[in-house]
């Protein structure tokens, strides 16, 4: 049974349909034409700019419903930032993987500087499935380099963090770089940063949610992805 407080509320279409639209959308690169064509297929005339707004809603609500069920990360940190279009121009997304491959955190920014990094590394902090890092792999940019030391000598990140600089370390990161940018690419570009940053996080937190961060789905296990998401809303999936 829905709460009274139900996201979803108003919506001319079924909260199964829009959770389907959205599970859909932020794994795969799948245009939003492409997902109206989908639900065409069906019988279901849903509009590829409503689709899109369901994206500018229900990814932020999804990150924020699933933060706090991920799984411990560990402190090697490997650190790097891709470039994302964004209106015309370039954009930079700052991302943090652990020696597994698990996501750690990931920063939209307008500036690829000290200041942006270190707003990166405190989002990252924040976290409540991290630990302090005792090893920081970043690439020979001196943004990060910059943001840890100030971080240090502030009290903000534990004194004994090791800084590498070793390109090589980072591979790690960069294949998670290369799934952003397949995403990105059936939307030609965002036409705004705050419709950017939404739309990343989601990208963001169902990677987290395929790669199994979440303990209670199995990675790749779609039936349970959909079970739990409904649940995760309110519903009986």
């Amino acid at each position: 049974m829905r709460s009274r407080k139900s996201p979803f509320k108003g919506r001319r279409f079924t909260t199964e349909l829009i959770l389907w639209a959205v599970r859909w959308c932020l794994p795969f690169p799948i245009s939003y034409r492409d997902l109206e064509r989908m639900l065409a297929d069906r019988s279901m005339a849903v509009d590829h700019t409503t689709i899109f707004r369901w994206i500018q809603v229900y990814a932020l609500d999804l990150d924020k419903r699933l933060r706090s069920l991920l799984s411990m990360t560990n402190g090697s940190w490997r650190v790097d930032e891709t470039y994302v279009k964004v209106k015309g121009r370039w954009m930079y997304l700052y991302h943090a993987v652990d020696a597994r491959g698990q996501t750690i955190d990931f920063l939209l920014s307008a500036k690829r500087d000290a200041a942006a990094a270190r707003r990166f590394f405190r989002k990252a902090l924040k976290q409540t499935c991290i630990v302090d890092p005792r090893a920081l792999a970043v690439d020979k940019n001196s943004a990060c380099p910059c943001a840890a030391t100030a971080m240090k000598k502030a009290g903000e990140l534990w004194r004994f963090t090791e800084l590498r600089q070793n390109k090589y370390l980072n591979d790690i990161v960069e294949k998670d770089h290369r799934r952003i940018k397949r995403l990105v690419r059936p939307g030609l570009c965002f036409k705004s940063f705050h419709t950017a940053r939404r739309t990343v996080a989601g990208y963001e937190i169902m990677a987290m949610v395929r790669k199994g961060q979440v303990p209670a789905i199995p990675a790749n296990d779609m039936p349970a992805q959909v079970t739990f998401i409904a649940h995760l809303f309110g519903l009986a999936a």
